[in-house]
Parts: structure tokens; C-alpha cells; sequence
């Protein structure tokens, strides 16, 4: 263990920690780390799930255990919160710019996705051109998180990171 605890220079390090679906974000761009705690000798790394069955979660796990561990943490301890649920307001800003940069539009704010609801999806920006001349091709893009968009201006398909 370090002598002395850092909550910053942890979060520093889970930087280093990316999303197995979307490796362009960290951990803490995607908002899933919820707390870091120090606990006598322990780090206690709180996470919540993008949804509730997330694939990544456990490979998010033991890269977050892997890394600490890297960096001298020797008893950490990474806890699933569910409770709240995660949201993609929890989406860093820096975040929504690796994602438009990465080819994925990032969610609009303001706008959970009611389609179910109300018939209407989002108006999506491009995140290659910046148009919103953009149409819905299927609620289901590349998982489970994302939908399948297409730009009628610059023809191109792209994923929209759904909110929630």
C-alpha cells in the first residue's frame, strides 16, 4: 500500500482503466466509478453498471484491480452498486467529445429515449459531418447501449449511444 492515501491519484489511474466496448473512454468518462474510498488499509472503488447486464462489468473489474494493483494498492476492493441507477448524464463532457471523435454520437441531452413511448426519435447530430439530418435505422447498433443511425447528408451509418 502507499503511504499515504490519494483519492486523486486514484482517479488518475482508473483513467487508464477503458470501457471494453468503447475503448476510447475511461472508467470515469463513462461516470461507472461512483466512489473511492479509503477504509483503514483498504480502497474500497464503488461501480454502477451501464445496465444491469452489462458484459463489461467484469472485465471492468479486474482491469480497475489490475491497474491499482499495478500502482502499489495491494487491498482494494471493487463493489457493483445498482442503486441509483446509472444514467448517461453521468457521461463526462470530455467523455461526449472522445465518443464524437471515436465515430459515435454521443447522447443528446435532455432526451431519455421515450421512442418507446412517444414514436419520436431524438433528433442525432452526425458525429462525422454535424448534421441532424440523420434517420433511425435500428433501436439495436453494435450493443446493447447504442442504436444504429445512418446521416442522409454524408451517407455514413454511425452508433448513437442511447441514453438512459
Amino acid at each position: 500500500m502507499l503511504s499515504k492515501p490519494d483519492s486523486q491519484l486514484v482517479y488518475q489511474l482508473l483513467e487508464q482503466v477503458s470501457d471494453p466496448e468503447v475503448p476510447v473512454l475511461s472508467v470515469v468518462d463513462l461516470g461507472v466509478v461512483r466512489r473511492v474510498a479509503f477504509t483503514d488499509q483498504d480502497l474500497q472503488i464503488d461501480i454502477t453498471p451501464t445496465y444491469s447486464g452489462c458484459p463489461a462489468m467484469d472485465m471492468i473489474r479486474v482491469n480497475i484491480l489490475s491497474v491499482l494493483q499495478e500502482n502499489g494498492f495491494n487491498n482494494v476492493s471493487v463493489n457493483m452498486v445498482m442503486s441509483p441507477a446509472w444514467t448517461t448524464d453521468w457521461i463526462s463532457e470530455k467523455g461526449k467529445i472522445k465518443l464524437r471523435e471515436y465515430g459515435i454520437a454521443p447522447p443528446v441531452s435532455g432526451t431519455a429515449d421515450k421512442m418507446t413511448l412517444f414514436g419520436e426519435p431524438p433528433i442525432v447530430p452526425c458525429p462525422r459531418c454535424g448534421m441532424e439530418n440523420t434517420k433511425l435505422l435500428s433501436q439495436f447498433g453494435s450493443t446493447a447501449c447504442k442504436a444504429l443511425y445512418q446521416c442522409q447528408s454524408c451517407k455514413e451509418p454511425f452508433d448513437y449511444f442511447k441514453c438512459h
